[in-house]
């Protein structure tokens, strides 16, 4: 058996004793946010590994609209066979507070079946909100990070070479509002729902700002009053977000990905005493071909069958005997005890937690 691998991974606070932390560590401003943006173009200059548009007759008709758009009109019925052009999807990510003018970095991906979009051009394309309209235009030269060659039948490759980079790829074109200077309050939001915190960011703000300036609206918004002015407004929220309080604890948690067999726990996670057996049951299945002859001159017909060999082979399992534990190293040595490994510690952590023996949330991801 395999010592049980367990990430330790504090997915709430580091310690037992809660550390102060700063306000803009723990929430955000309501209004301060990203905002995803996406479009399609076409990509150029590829080295014959483009998309084939027998099988992606779009990269075709957006070739021919951009060439329409240029000037150039095409004969009706013309069949393009083209092997340097890529239609790709274009993703980029709008900051709060973005200006026209200001550059941003864009991902391109292809959307056909290129080979590899490496040398390539990216060519102007709008990039669209969630509102359809556009605020960046994308254009430049794309980073792949991958490398292939292929001849004779053979190929090789290093990495992925179907997306790409472009730094500073994006020009803002349209500002997105804020509503983060109207009104006489703003508004923050925990990262997490929790009322002590909420409480708590309300008295550290009362305590900086006067009595009444701060109210926790539930646990996860608090309203606090702000000037009005603008540039008294970014020194008051210059001083709110390094305001410094303790959080409430987080809450003991147990993260089990059933893909993976990953298991990760914070600090809180205890253990009550229990009791806990695990063995292994092992089935083999293996099949030989039995080929049945016919004689000479009989007129039967060879056949071949599959004779099959089942084995089931089960482990003893011994009942260990799990200590109350109470720190998260104690658990970890507890566990490893039964000499499971991580896929079947998934198993014993859903019994334990049935059981009520594990003080802890399961969250199966």
């Amino acid at each position: 058996m395999h010592k049980v691998l367990i990430l330790l991974v504090a997915l709430g606070l580091t310690v037992f004793d809660a550390q102060a932390e700063r306000i803009k560590d723990i929430a955000s401003v309501a209004g301060v946010r990203d905002n995803q943006l996406v479009g399609y173009g076409l990509v150029v200059g590829l080295d014959g590994t483009g998309d084939q548009t027998t099988s992606t007759p779009f990269t075709v008709q957006s070739l021919a609209s951009m060439l329409g758009q240029l000037g150039v009109n095409l004969p009706p019925g013309l069949s393009l066979q083209l092997k340097n052009v890529a239609a790709v999807m274009v993703t980029g990510t709008l900051p709060p507070f973005a200006k026209p003018g200001q550059a941003i970095d864009v991902t391109v991906s292809s959307m056909g079946n290129a080979k590899s979009l490496r040398g390539g051009t990216l060519l102007m394309t709008p990039l669209k909100g969630a509102d359809g309209q556009v605020y960046a235009m994308a254009q430049g030269n794309l980073l792949v990070g991958g490398a292939g060659a292929s001849a004779g039948g053979s190929s090789q490759q290093i990495n992925h070479l179907l997306a790409g980079r472009i730094p500073a790829g994006a020009t803002v074109e349209r500002a997105v509002q804020s509503a983060l200077g109207q009104g006489d309050s703003i508004t923050l939001e925990l990262n997490d729902t929790d009322f002590t915190t909420a409480s708590r960011v309300t008295d550290a703000v009362d305590r900086v700002f006067g009595r009444g300036s701060a109210q926790a609206l539930d646990g996860r918004v608090v309203q606090i009053k702000a000037p009005l002015e603008p540039n008294k407004r970014v020194a008051f929220l210059s001083q709110l977000e390094n305001i410094q309080l303790n959080p409430g604890l987080a809450s003991p948690k147990v993260i089990l990905n059933a893909r993976t067999g990953s298991v990760v726990m914070n600090q809180l996670v205890a253990l009550d005493k229990c009791a806990v057996a695990h063995g292994n049951l092992a089935v083999t299945i293996t099949a030989e071909p039995q080929v049945s002859q016919p004689g000479a001159f009989s007129g039967g017909q060879t056949v071949v069958t599959q004779k099959a060999d089942i084995q089931i082979k089960s482990e003893k399992g011994e009942m260990v005997v799990m200590p109350a534990a109470a720190t998260l190293g104690d658990v970890v040595k507890a566990l490893n005890a039964v000499g499971a490994t991580p896929q079947d510690l998934l198993a014993i952590l859903q019994a334990m937690k049935a059981a009520g023996a594990l003080k802890a949330e399961l969250e199966i991801i």
